[in-house]
């Protein structure tokens, strides 16, 4: 199995967690108490890491929030990876794919420059668009399936010729694309009817679930069907119902407290599948 694969599952059996932060952090959000900083966002991050880093086994960086921010954005991403646990998964959520030569490129600034373990990639421009991406066998290729947002039935659940849902048909084709082990899907935990069943039928490959929290996916029936027989291979995305907690802080002290208490709800409740 991929390098990427093998530490994550080691990290869900150690500390019995799901638990994937995603790092969607918007500088209209961040807390007051950051503000008069230099790097808002990134001492924000920062703080997030630290209080949660105990109950998560992976954090997820939405590019997007970075790249609208050009260079400094960048830079607040850069620098976040370096914070990172090393031995906590990092997925760049850049939903990237192309022509070849050009997803080539990709490839090699998320693998190669940043080294992130893991990316989210868009499966619309077939296999040649992606196999730059799982020639990195090492690494963790999720491609979007079946996502938590409404526009997923625009395309996602449509039926093909043979009835079959267009979403099926990209778990069959992920399912033989991966290599050493490094193939992942995203699934929404919205679709919890199609959990179970895309579960079954991909039992190899590796999920990642967004849409719990204030999409309104349930946590209890993420955490129970998409898990593999081994208990493994599925993390479930929580962003604004960890980064965000209600309230006002006084200190970078009592936000991070706020911050870990709901981190740790959360593998609480996502205990009780092991």
């Amino acid at each position: 199995m991929s390098t990427a694969r093998n530490k994550v599952n080691e990290q869900i059996s150690a500390k019995r967690s799901l638990l994937c932060v995603g790092l969607d952090s918007d500088p209209m959000k961040v807390p007051g108490v950051f503000r008069s900083m230099s790097r808002p966002v990134l001492e924000f991050n920062r703080s997030v890491v630290r209080a949660t880093e105990q109950y998560a086994v992976a954090f997820k960086v939405n590019t997007a929030f970075y790249e609208s921010r050009g260079l400094e954005g960048l830079r607040d991403m850069e620098e976040t990876l370096e914070f990172l646990p090393s031995q906590c998964l990092s997925i760049a959520d850049a939903k990237r794919a192309d022509i070849g030569n050009t997803s080539t490129m990709y490839a090699r600034a998320f693998f190669d420059h940043w080294n992130f373990d893991a990316i989210t990639v868009a499966p619309y421009m077939g296999f040649d668009s992606l196999e730059p991406f799982f020639d990195y066998e090492e690494k963790l290729i999720f491609v979007l399936c079946l996502t938590s947002n409404p526009g997923s039935s625009d395309f996602e659940e449509e039926p093909l010729d043979r009835g079959m849902p267009l979403y099926l048909r990209v778990l069959e084709k992920v399912s033989v694309w991966g290599r050493n082990g490094n193939a992942g899907v995203v699934v929404g935990a919205t679709k919890s009817s199609q959990l179970s069943a895309i579960r079954k039928a991909a039992p190899g490959l590796f999920f990642l679930i967004p849409g719990v929290g204030a999409q309104g996916g349930s946590l209890q029936e993420a955490s129970l069907l998409g898990v593999d027989e081994h208990t493994q291979s599925a993390l479930i995305n929580v962003s604004r119902g960890v980064i965000y907690p209600e309230g006002e802080f006084a200190s970078v002290e009592a936000f991070e407290e706020a911050v870990a208490a709901k981190a740790a709800h959360l593998q609480a409740e996502m205990e009780r599948v092991f």
